[in-house]
């Protein structure tokens, strides 16, 4: 009881489910796509059944994820790695999913939604695992929130990022604020940075998290005005 009354378990939480959402769209685009040569009824199936698969190895990867992050210097190497995905994830048009073909079968439609969620998690799974820093119970409620999302609203959830471009930009500026935590929580970067670690720790992270979001409204401004030019064109 004393956790859920803890205001950092919520939000942690909170940042877990933005990035779940914010990285779930080409997730949910690939489900959509996997079943959407199914019947009705085998669509509902092939989603439900493909995603609780996913999320069982991506729960096993996060707890491994979890424990790889202790090693000295891994932590920061994936503080780099996770901005990286933040700058990505800003990047108008970075969606590229069209290619999955769908399922003949449901047997086959599941198949393809774990292969790929398994290809593609990689950027949940670190981002999540860095949220959580080790708290598993945060990953199970993140991930049970966020999944009747995913399942459910494959193609809506996909569709509602591409008219509200701010929800990319939000998550954007969260990734930005856990690669600065996992940058100064490393071991070895606390060890070098000695008594101002606690001092300059908060200061990262939000500078990260502005710099992510600002980076995406403004590649997105900029981005605008090139395809009017183009159509025009």
């Amino acid at each position: 009881m004393g956790v859920l009354l803890n205001p950092e378990f919520w939000a942690r939480l909170l940042s877990i489910l933005l990035i779940d959402l914010s990285l779930a769209g080409d997730n949910a685009l690939v489900i959509a796509l996997a079943v959407r040569r199914l019947p009705p009824r085998q669509q509902w199936l092939g989603r439900a059944w493909g995603t609780g698969a996913a999320v069982a190895l991506r729960l096993a990867f996060i707890a491994l994820v979890t424990a790889l992050l202790q090693i000295p210097l891994l932590q920061f190497a994936a503080g780099l790695a996770l901005l990286w995905i933040a700058i990505r994830l800003v990047r108008p048009g970075a969606s590229g999913e069209g290619h999955v073909r769908g399922g003949a079968s449901l047997v086959e439609a599941i198949w393809i939604i774990v292969v790929a969620d398994v290809t593609m998690s990689l950027d949940n799974v670190l981002a999540v695992a860095a949220a959580a820093r080790g708290d598993m119970l945060l990953v199970l409620i993140g991930i049970a929130l966020s999944l009747p999302l995913v399942v459910w609203g494959s193609g809506l959830l996909a569709r509602l990022m591409t008219r509200h471009v701010w929800i990319i930009w939000v998550g954007g500026g969260v990734l930005g604020y856990v690669a600065g935590e996992m940058i100064t929580d490393d071991p070895l970067v606390r060890r070098w940075l000695g008594g101002t670690a606690d001092v300059v720790d908060d200061p990262v992270s939000i500078a990260l998290a502005v710099g992510m979001t600002a980076l995406g409204w403004w590649l997105a401004r900029t981005a605008g005005p090139r395809r009017g030019a183009v159509a025009g064109a």
